[in-house]
């Protein structure tokens, strides 16, 4: 067989995550010393078995970067998130603790980037640390001004969308894809107006908390890492409650509630 045949056959058949490896966390200065600052960040390790996370080795816009987190076939259940991004003035993004629902992970989520980074997740299950992450290249995430005038986006805050993207049967549940938007500036504090050139106060949602009927799928603990008018797409098993709930807060002391029927999928 002509040895370029057997090149293409060998890159066909490699399975897609070997592949998929071209920007690995890099040695950070930085985490060296947040490391003993993050929950279980001394003793965590990688362990691709347990979480995976996956970012674009170079952003298309800092401020509105996806990073996706899931669970392999099989993984233990992990219990809480801490979401670090070494070089951004406030490292850590979020803090995530999930409901059984959400078992085996499958959470995206979009992150401000400022200086090129590793951007990592830490988390704990029953016996042990775990760490996964990717190398990100982009800058001045946290100072990129705002989608729209920020009257405008003042305007919208607190308004939400849910979706069910997909639905696939699990045992006897469903287990559904969904999507949760909330328009929020989401401003940083590094930001600055336009007209006055002062920096714009940082102002963004630090609680969000999402359930099915009384059980909780997953709550954030957010600082200004998290991006304007947040996403956050989600997999979760049903319960049979006929509505998603949401509460959030922010750091002016806004409070937003919202209910979504889950009826008829």
């Amino acid at each position: 067989m002509p040895i370029f045949r057997t090149a293409l056959i060998i890159a066909l058949l490699t399975p897609a995550p070997l592949l998929a490896q071209d920007n690995p966390l890099l040695d950070s200065p930085a985490w060296a010393e947040l490391k003993s600052l993050v929950p279980s960040g001394d003793s965590a390790t990688e362990n691709p078995e347990v979480l995976l996370l996956e970012a674009p080795t170079r952003a298309s816009d800092p401020a509105f970067v996806p990073v996706h987190l899931t669970q392999p076939p099989g993984a233990p259940p992990i219990h809480t998130l801490t979401v670090v991004i070494d070089e951004n003035p406030a490292p850590v993004a979020a803090e995530i603790t999930l409901g059984p629902a959400m078992l085996p992970l499958d959470m995206e989520l979009r992150l401000r980037v400022n200086a090129y980074s590793n951007v990592r997740a830490i988390a704990t299950t029953d016996t042990a640390s775990v760490l996964a992450g990717r190398y990100v290249k982009a800058s001045g995430g946290c100072a990129a001004p705002a989608s729209k005038d920020l009257e405008a986006l003042m305007a919208e805050m607190g308004q939400m969308r849910f979706q069910i993207l997909s639905s696939t049967p699990e045992g006897t549940k469903m287990r559904h894809m969904a999507k949760l938007m909330l328009r929020h500036p989401n401003t940083t504090g590094f930001q600055r107006d336009q007209v006055t050139l002062l920096n714009i106060p940082a102002h963004f949602v630090d609680v969000l908390e999402v359930r099915q009927g009384d059980d909780l799928l997953f709550k954030v603990t957010a600082g200004i890492s998290i991006s304007e008018d947040p996403v956050y797409q989600f997999s979760f098993l049903d319960n049979g409650a006929e509505r998603i709930t949401v509460h959030a807060e922010d750091t002016d002391g806004n409070v937003f509630n919202e209910s979504f029927p889950l009826t008829g999928l």
